[in-house]
Formats: structure tokens, C-alpha cells, sequence
């Protein structure tokens, strides 16, 4: 792992300016983000050594470098999936790699379906927690400790500063979010109502294909880590209607404005 690392690494950092101060992984929907980018550098994922290629669409499949309110970062327009055939090493390798680069802070995106009564398509959510569905780890395996530890503590992955600063500045701009728990699920059906209703029983507010393996990678080497979902769709009973991916991209389209805000103030306010 350290070696295909050190490769993909040391070939990003001969055509790049800039050492990365934030990485973001932007999710279904959400890559227009990249528009406020003043990018300085673009690879392609087909181009960058032992990266995985984006399968999905709304995932470009692009690494764009450049300035977003004025900090130094990273952002990968595309993320990979657990049901796209991908390992969980594979899927969450460019975080390591982004690490690598030289990020402070780790910034996960996604479209969930919300499964929290009081949830509207539309709502932002910040995880402040995650339960993990998907069947595996992506620590499963031999541990290198160059990497991280053999059992990571779990017990507080979403950076409570961070989440603090958000909050700041969506009240400021009078920006409606929620607060929940983000179930991850390997997909990719969406769910029945029965295994909607499982997933609230069991505490969570959102539910997804990503992101919980992205978060768990950054936490094994200690990398603060922010996640956002965008409801998308409802999984709450009386409210299940059939849907589609591209409702999902549509969705979380129309609210990308608002969040692309949020994250910009956010990188001009604080220090990471």
C-alpha cells in the first residue's frame, strides 16, 4: 500500500504547484462545486497511477487542483463505490494519497435518502455520527502501521470544530440544516420501505453508499474529518415514492449552490 502510495503521490506532485491545505470529495450531484475552484491543475483519475476510474454518472472523474476562499485544495470531482465492484482499499485509496499530499482536513459530500421524520428533500445534513452497513471495513487486512494503528478509536470521527463553523455560517445566511447519523449501505438498490424502516430503528437519519469508508480511512491516520449529506429522497413512510439516479443528481444539483457557499466561507475563515 505504502508504495503505490508513494508512486501516485510522487506522480501528482510533478504537475501540481501547490501543496493541498484541504481535500474534497464531492458527491453525486454536487461536482458543479469545481466552478469555484480557481483551478491551477486537473488530472484525470484514467491519467493518475493506481487510481480507480469513476463508473457512475454525475461522478466526472477528474482531480482538480487550485484556491477555494483562498485555501490551497484538493477535490476529487468523482468518488468510487463499494458497488462498482471496487475493494474497500481501492475505493478509499485516494484519501490516502490525499493525506499523503500534504491535507489538514478531509471534506466528504454525498445525496442520501432521508429517513428522519422531520427531514425534506432539499435539507442539508451534517453527520455528527455513522453507522456501518456495508458488510466490510476498509481496515480490514494486514495493518501497516506507517498508515495508522491496527484498531483505530471511533469514537469521535466528525470534527466538532468544523461542524461548530458551520454552523456559524449557515445561520448567518439563514441556511436550513439538520443534524443526524449517516447509515452507509453498499447498494446499489435503493432501499425497501422495510429496510428504511430497519435503518431508523437502529439511530440513523440518512442513508447512502459512501462515505463511511472514506471517513474510517482518514481517521486511521488521524485526518480530521466534515461530512455533509444532501436529502435527496425520503424514506419515510408515507412519503416513499419510486426514484430514479438522476432524481437523485437533480436533487442534490438544486441545492449545491448553497452548500458551495457554506464551504467556501468555511476555507476563508478558518486556519487547518
Amino acid at each position: 500500500m505504502l508504495e503505490k502510495i508513494n508512486e501516485t503521490v510522487g506522480y501528482i506532485q510533478g504537475r501540481i504547484q501547490e501543496t493541498p491545505e484541504v481535500g474534497i470529495v464531492l458527491g453525486t450531484g454536487l461536482g458543479g462545486l469545481t466552478k469555484e475552484i480557481e483551478e491551477t491543475a486537473s488530472l484525470a483519475y484514467t491519467e493518475i497511477p493506481n487510481f480507480p476510474v469513476s463508473t457512475v454518472k454525475g461522478h466526472e472523474g477528474r482531480l482538480i487542483f487550485g484556491k477555494l476562499g483562498g485555501k490551497s485544495v484538493v477535490a476529487m470531482q468523482g468518488r468510487f463505490h463499494f458497488y462498482e465492484g471496487y475493494s474497500m482499499q481501492e475505493l478509499s485509496f485516494p484519501i490516502r494519497v490525499m493525506k499523503f499530499l500534504g491535507i489538514k482536513l478531509l471534506i466528504l459530500s454525498n445525496a442520501s435518502g432521508g429517513i428522519n421524520p422531520d427531514f425534506e428533500i432539499g435539507d442539508l445534513m451534517v453527520i455528527t455520527d455513522h453507522i456501518n452497513l456495508m458488510g466490510t471495513n476498509p481496515l480490514v487486512g494486514k495493518n501497516d502501521t506507517g498508515l495508522g494503528p491496527r484498531f483505530p478509536d471511533m469514537s469521535d470521527v466528525y470534527d466538532k470544530k468544523v461542524i461548530r463553523e458551520f454552523t456559524k455560517i449557515a445561520r448567518h445566511h439563514n441556511i436550513h440544516f439538520q443534524s443526524g447519523v449517516y447509515a452507509a449501505v453498499s447498494g446499489p438498490t435503493f432501499e425497501t420501505p422495510a429496510e428504511y424502516r430497519y435503518i431508523r430503528v437502529i439511530g440513523a437519519d440518512a442513508v447512502g453508499m459512501s462515505t463511511v469508508p472514506e471517513a474510517i480511512v482518514a481517521r486511521h491516520m488521524s485526518l480530521p474529518v466534515f461530512a455533509v449529506s444532501v436529502i435527496s429522497d425520503l424514506g419515510v413512510e408515507g412519503k416513499i415514492v419510486e426514484i430514479t439516479h438522476d432524481d437523485v443528481i437533480d436533487a442534490a444539483s438544486m441545492v449545491e449552490p448553497k452548500l458551495t457557499l457554506i464551504l467556501k466561507e468555511l476555507m476563508e475563515k478558518n486556519r487547518f
